[in-house]
């Protein structure tokens, strides 16, 4: 079972990160302004840059914690993959469809096989293929180690992700360059906070389900370990 103490922490951290969270939204529903050629839609990207920061994020993380399961073949470090993993394929699905709602606005259309469109959906059908395999087998042992080889070779599309509008023409907005970032200062502001904001919702998120992993692992060894002396005891 989790500690008290933990239980009170994770509390406590999810009762500050909500006013958080609310200041994201008025800054970038209210306290930023429009821009001047797309308007309030404008105010979709900074939710958009936040999840995809945070799906970024998830996925790095999911492609070390693979990376330590193989070379340790400890199954916390598959929780830890396999949580940050679904956290990030549900970010994902939310980049894509606030860029699909953004597109609309500033392109006229619902959707294009934009290079970084076109990337980013790979991406989420491929970990949406690692949470399926990760049913595939009650064998921990081989899940784990089909998962995190699976988790590996799909991460190579992340950075594909990031570099598709600097490789392949693109009519996707380059906001960040090595010149800075080409916003309003509040609307920096704006996506900054909203970033925080979702990484701290991330960070939360990722402690409760590691949690819940292993407290499903150690039930099952319990209930394992009561099976097999079951199975051991002379019969009556």
């Amino acid at each position: 079972m989790v500690p008290l103490r933990k239980q009170l922490v994770t509390k406590y951290a999810v009762i500050l990160v909500l006013p958080l969270f609310v200041a994201a939204l008025y800054a970038d529903l209210i306290w930023s302004p429009d821009d001047r050629v797309l308007g309030a839609s404008q105010r979709i990207f900074y939710f958009h840059m936040g999840a995809a920061v945070v799906a970024a994020l998830a996925f790095t993380l999911t492609f070390g914690a693979s990376l330590g399961y193989l070379l340790i073949k400890d199954l916390r470090w598959d929780h830890m993959a396999a949580a940050s993993a679904e956290i990030g394929t549900v970010f994902t699905a939310m980049v894509l469809f606030s860029g699909i709602l953004w597109g609309k606005a500033a392109w006229g259309v619902w959707w294009t096989w934009d290079p970084r469109l076109t990337s980013t959906l790979i991406l989420w059908v491929l970990f949406a293929g690692y949470l399926l395999l990760r049913e595939w087998s009650d064998d921990l042992g081989k899940r784990a180690t089909y998962s995190a080889v699976l988790a590996i070779v799909a991460y190579i599309d992340v950075p594909i992700d990031y570099m598709a509008v600097r490789w392949w023409r693109s009519v996707h907005p380059v906001v960040i360059t090595t010149q800075g970032i080409h916003m309003a200062p509040k609307m920096v502001n704006a996506m900054l906070l909203s970033m925080v904001a979702m990484m701290a919702i991330f960070v939360i998120w990722m402690v409760i389900r590691v949690r819940l992993l292993d407290a499903e692992w150690r039930l099952r060894q319990i209930y394992q370990r009561r099976h097999q002396v079951l199975e051991d005891s002379p019969s009556s």
